[in-house]
């Protein structure tokens, strides 16, 4: 990918980061997502590029948000973009660590495009690659990764979310000995961490939602790591209920319509389908992965970037005032 263009895309998650943090800590996560939205719709909207989301976080008829098909850019290089306008709203919203701006881009059909909507995610780094199966049980992909890495299961450590749909496998990795981290929210930062050498972490697994899946399969690929991931109807992964079960509906139309199959394994490959990809992430808040905006008493304002190449597989960190 052009320096050029990364550079441009680099303040895309910049100004967004920008605009969500100053909704910090005031209790309105939605008006902190809106704000990132507005400000990456408007950098986006001019940049030289023929810009599409091909997974974001919302249909057409859910504006604000960074829908699905929407086209962005003042005409160039076809540009397919992956976007998670505010990874952590909840955390921005309430002042919390690890708030993140995420997107991946790449040339046009590099990336799966599905609907806004729930994934199963298992995520490791380039020392286990090609180890791990979403279709075996979460007890023969630990053993698979312990084995791969040469490490015992009592040195291993897993990530995931801290939410009641993963408390069996939290249990069950714990039966095993495995050490466990539950972030609240995240699993893009916690992808990240699973990818890069010297984390102490080995492994993700976790279901969230689609877009970030598809932004950390970007992560995987350009690192070295692998993937597997499995899109779930709403109420396979939160329960039945009337208002899952009508979600769960309009997401298997929405499949068929995008030639997706839910419930499919989806292997690297299925998910990011080129090397010519790029990951960028920029911190709202402080967390494992990158700082967040930081003020100064003379109106400085600092942000702190991270930005992953695929064909070279460099990692930059940019700090940046405005």
């Amino acid at each position: 990918m052009e320096q050029d263009l990364l550079y441009r895309l680099t303040t895309v998650t910049e100004a967004a980061a920008l605009a969500g943090h100053a909704w910090l800590g005031r209790g309105n996560k939605n008006a902190a997502d809106n704000a990132a939205v507005v400000a990456m719709r408007e950098l986006l909207g001019q940049s030289p590029i023929d810009g599409r989301i091909v997974i974001g976080e919302g249909e057409i008829d859910e504006a604000p948000m960074l829908y699905i098909g929407e086209r962005l850019g003042r005409g160039g290089p076809a540009v397919d973009i992956a976007v998670d306008p505010i990874e952590g709203t909840r955390m921005t919203a309430m002042g919390q660590a690890n708030a993140l701006v995420v997107l991946a881009a790449g040339a046009r059909d590099s990336f799966l495009s599905a609907p806004d909507m729930y994934m199963e995610k298992l995520v490791v780094g380039a020392a286990a690659r090609g180890v791990i199966d979403i279709d075996r049980p979460i007890a023969d992909n630990v053993r698979a990764v312990a084995t791969a890495l040469n490490k015992p299961l009592a040195e291993l450590t897993v990530v995931t979310l801290a939410k009641p749909r993963h408390d069996a496998v939290i249990a069950e990795l714990h039966r095993l000995g495995v050490r466990v981290f539950a972030f609240p929210d995240g699993d893009v930062a916690a992808s990240v961490l699973a990818c890069l050498p010297d984390t102490g972490i080995d492994m993700m697994y976790c279901i969230g939602g689609a877009p970030e899946g598809v932004i950390s399969a970007a992560v995987a690929r350009a690192l070295g790591g692998d993937m597997n991931g499995r899109l779930l109807l709403r109420r396979e992964a939160k329960g039945e209920s009337p208002e899952n079960q009508a979600a769960s509906e309009l997401e298997a139309r929405r499949c068929r319509e995008m030639g997706v199959t839910a419930g499919a394994a989806l292997r690297l490959g299925d998910m990011v389908r080129s090397d010519d990809i790029a990951f960028l992430a920029t911190g709202i808040t402080k967390g494992d992965l990158l700082r967040g905006v930081q003020r100064y008493d003379d109106g400085r304002l600092t942000t702190e970037t991270m930005v992953i190449c695929g064909k070279s597989g460099t990692v930059r960190r940019i700090r940046t005032r405005h």
